[in-house]
């Protein structure tokens, strides 16, 4: 069975699907892993490298496509891509399923069978393979080191013989991975922390963290579902939290924004109005820029200024830590190949309960319901 890794397209995509020490893992399942040459070099990864795990290096992309029985991604593959696999063949990486679905339509004609990384259920036997985990706490920490580089004072307090300097404030707004460590971040540099999450029970986790817990009290309305998601709040539960928000921002350095649900735009945290009432040199992170921003005035992959507010959108904060970004992606993906492979052949037991739910195109069908639903309601308009 022929396993094959490309070079990433997407422009400032340093990561690499798979680093040497996953191709001996895979190795000892009895497949073989071919490279395009290059593929790891953002990573710290040489071709040279790859050979020495086991690995066959090309530098033809166009056939390394064509012979693929799996196709390990970071990123999902452009159309043309996915129609120059071979039918039947697997496809696993960061897909988009329940962002962009139609984008998939081109794998679902070639009868490819695709699986998604961010459809990994939040179960204890798929922990190894949870790649939203991975990345978000590679972009929790990226999005704390960023803003401090970018205000203008320092995160921990000082006692110095010219007086004392205090601490930097900072606000976390979402306490799923990614906010818990921005705060574990902002604590190690000294930082004064304090979190926002419509979820209760986050506040055990920020307090265990060293970091004050705001709440609000939002008269029993269900904040999260099965999977531990942050569901999507009635209007006025929004604006309760905004209002707390509002007021804690006037004294903060630091905001960082990290609350997404899955399939949806970006919850509205941060008001225009919000952002006017923070004081001049405060810094904004806006994680939940590619889904619309939690940050009224946000511009995605930009930095803008704002009455003296610097608001920062980054789209991939997790590329810009290639190195320990694709580590941590890569054992991802490979304990979910161990799903899939037996003697060094594929084997798909769709009634798998990691392997089913992250499935989302197979034998020419969307085969996830939700994302078929998506893409029904977009071939009727």
């Amino acid at each position: 069975m022929k396993i094959v890794v490309l070079r990433e397209t997407l422009p400032n995509e340093a990561r690499v699907a798979l680093v040497p020490e996953s191709v001996r893992k895979l190795a000892g399942l009895k497949a073989e892993v071919f490279v395009e040459s290059g593929a790891g070099l953002q990573a710290g990864a040489t071709d040279a490298d790859y050979q020495n795990a086991g690995a066959e290096i090309s530098d033809d992309r166009a056939a390394l496509l064509s012979s693929a029985d799996v196709l390990v991604v970071v990123n999902r593959p452009e159309p043309e891509d996915f129609r120059r696999m071979k039918q039947g063949a697997v496809v696993l990486g960061f897909l988009k399923p329940l962002d962009e679905p139609a984008a998939l339509e081109p794998a679902a004609e070639n009868r490819l069978t695709t699986f998604s990384m961010e459809l990994v259920p939040r179960i204890t036997r798929a922990q190894a393979m949870d790649a939203l985990s991975s990345m978000a706490t590679v972009a929790g920490y990226k999005a704390v080191i960023i803003a401090a580089a970018q205000i203008p004072r320092m995160f921990p307090l000082l006692m110095t013989a010219a007086g004392t300097v205090p601490p930097a404030r900072v606000l976390i707004l979402g306490a799923g991975v990614a906010g818990l460590q921005a705060i574990a971040t902002a604590r190690r540099l000294g930082a004064v922390v304090e979190a926002y999450d419509v979820r209760k029970a986050a506040g055990e986790q920020v307090r265990s963290l060293g970091a004050n817990f705001l709440e609000v009290d939002l008269g029993g309305i269900k904040t999260e579902d099965a999977g531990g998601y942050a569901v999507e709040l009635t209007e006025e539960a929004m604006q309760r939290g905004r209002d707390l928000i509002a007021e804690r921002a006037k004294t903060a350095d630091v905001i960082i924004t990290t609350a997404q649900v899955p399939g949806r735009r970006a919850p509205l945290l941060l008001t225009e109005d919000a952002v006017n009432g923070m004081k001049r040199g405060a810094v904004v992170v806006d994680l939940a820029a590619s889904t619309g921003g939690n940050v009224a005035v946000t511009r995605a992959g930009e930095t803008i200024e704002r009455g003296g507010v610097i608001i920062m959108a980054p789209l991939n904060l997790p590329g810009s830590v290639p190195v320990h970004a694709s580590q941590l992606y890569s054992r991802n993906v490979t304990a979910f190949l161990t799903l899939l492979i037996k003697d060094g052949a594929l084997h798909l037991d769709m009634n798998d309960d990691v392997v089913g739910p992250s499935c989302v195109t197979h034998d020419g069908k969307f085969v996830n319901q939700r994302v078929a639903a998506m893409v029904e309601q977009l071939a009727s308009r």
